[in-house]
């Protein structure tokens, strides 16, 4: 049998999800005998690779570095499942986007440090915020679409099943918005 591509990766959010999916225990070696987990945080891989089968993304997208890895993740996968309400939302990282970028700046980088001898934004080190953050989809296509802050380890392992066994699943029991 032929093992799945698998990658995963975080993007503007607090990997919780991620800790969810290891929360899954026993269950990954059922799963790990489907798939071959070939980009992770889990991994020591340094490059998306191509001809990804499913790509599962936390996190929402907050900076020009975001936009462009998740640009990057579209082009070699097959599918892409937004994971958790950041990367379905938005959510606690679109909190920003009340305020606006300059003041979330202004407070991340001047108001709150205790060193910064330059004055400026250190644009060299630190990738550029967005005008606002947004979920996935308004970047990319998203073939699927799992909630939760975190999302349950229950409602992850049934829907990496379903896709992996192309059979429809139904998380409405099993995860909601903020869960």
């Amino acid at each position: 049998m032929k093992k799945v591509r698998v990658a995963t990766i975080w993007l503007d959010g607090c990997s919780g999800c991620h800790m969810s999916f290891l929360d899954m225990d026993e269950r990954l070696l059922e799963i790990a005998q489907k798939i071959d987990l070939v980009y992770s945080p889990y991994v020591d891989q340094k490059e998306i690779p191509e001809d990804i089968d499913l790509f599962i993304v936390e996190g929402a997208l907050s900076t020009d570095h975001d936009l462009e890895i998740i640009k990057i993740i579209r082009k070699n996968s097959k599918k892409i499942l937004a994971l958790g309400d950041c990367a379905v939302t938005g959510n606690i990282s679109a909190m920003k986007n009340l305020f606006g970028t300059e003041a979330v700046l202004k407070k991340g980088y001047f108001d709150l440090v205790d060193l910064n001898a330059t004055g400026h934004y250190p644009s060299k080190m630190i990738p550029k915020l967005l005008d606002k953050v947004i979920p996935l989809n308004e970047a990319i296509k998203v073939d699927f679409f799992v909630p939760g802050c975190p999302t349950p380890a229950d409602a992850i392992y049934e829907v990496i099943q379903g896709i992996l066994e192309e059979r429809p699943v139904n998380i409405s029991t099993l995860t909601r918005f903020g869960k």
